[in-house]
């Protein structure tokens, strides 16, 4: 067997990325992306495409953000990973799966062979996450109307309320971040993708009780593909409360009245109480995600 031939793509041969065949339906689940022909690669094997991925990030972003379509053919994952591994962005794998994925062998099959490429390749799994998407034909969930909702202009609160909420957090990311470099750069990290979003900053709202108390934080945003709920936060003195979904609920209505005709959403499988609240919300599953990431440090030369 020939050894796989990396190549990376431009617009002349863009094509040679729909060669491969889509088992996971990533073509469909990325109808709102827009991937650029520089951010995808292929590997080939006797001139056949054997295992492809799209790099992507924001419209002004110099370097990918993540990659977020991986793909390998059967039997092939030495060249996704030999893909991986020669690729010049060392960044984040998310791999999006159809919901109930682990209950069909065919589907099972795929994304185990991808799981096996990026393991291979040395990236280490990080977060298993639900895929959420509201649409108005869920309706709307009620407003509990127990917390008063303000918009603040200091990005200092919105940073001292971001270590207080991810001193006891569920989230992996955080959790990564926390490991790394502490709650200072777990709040500034979520500070940094607030900003980073395309939607104005003055949506960002604390939520108080009644007594004046900060309850929490919530973020209707946009990312590049369209309207999202960017965070949920409870700060831990105010949890058991059942505050999260009255943040959730304010920030769905928030982001209905600016118009959206869907909402995205994501939490961790392992935060049950947020995945709860989704449920309540009226936010369907439509997708699953699991996420990666490399098991060195992406500045050095040692993978």
């Amino acid at each position: 067997m020939t050894d796989p031939v990396i190549r990376a793509l431009d617009t002349s041969d863009a094509a040679l990325f729909d060669t491969l065949p889509d088992p996971l339906g990533n073509r469909a689940g990325h109808r709102l992306t827009r991937h650029r022909p520089d951010w995808k690669r292929v590997a080939l094997r006797d001139g056949r495409v054997v295992a492809r991925g799209a790099w992507w990030g924001g419209p002004d972003d110099t370097e990918p953000v993540n990659l977020n379509w991986f793909d390998v053919a059967d039997g092939e994952e030495e060249a996704g990973a030999a893909l991986l591994r020669s690729a010049p962005w060392q960044v984040e794998l998310e791999l999006d799966l159809p919901a109930g994925w682990r209950d069909d062998p065919a589907l099972r099959t795929a994304a185990e062979t991808r799981f096996t490429a990026a393991r291979t390749a040395g990236y280490d799994l990080l977060a298993e996450r639900l895929l959420y998407r509201w649409t108005p034909g869920h309706g709307l969930p009620e407003r509990p109307g127990r917390l008063e909702f303000r918009a603040e202009a200091e990005d200092a609160v919105f940073f001292d309320a971001l270590r207080r909420i991810h001193s006891a957090t569920l989230d992996a990311h955080a959790l990564k971040a926390i490991e790394q470099g502490g709650l200072d750069q777990a709040a500034q990290e979520e500070l940094d993708f607030f900003h980073w979003c395309p939607s104005p900053r003055e949506w960002w709202q604390i939520a108080y009780t009644p007594g004046g108390e900060m309850a929490g934080i919530h973020i209707p945003a946009h990312n590049p593909s369209g309207p999202c709920i960017g965070f949920i936060g409870v700060l831990p003195d105010q949890r058991g409360r059942g505050y999260a979904y009255d943040l959730l609920a304010e920030c769905t209505h928030f982001l209905a009245e600016q118009g959206a005709e869907f909402i995205a959403a994501a939490t961790d499988r392992g935060n049950t109480p947020m995945a709860a609240n989704f449920a309540k919300a009226g936010f369907p599953v439509v997708k699953e995600r699991v996420n990666f990431h490399p098991a060195w440090d992406p500045g050095s030369d040692v993978a």
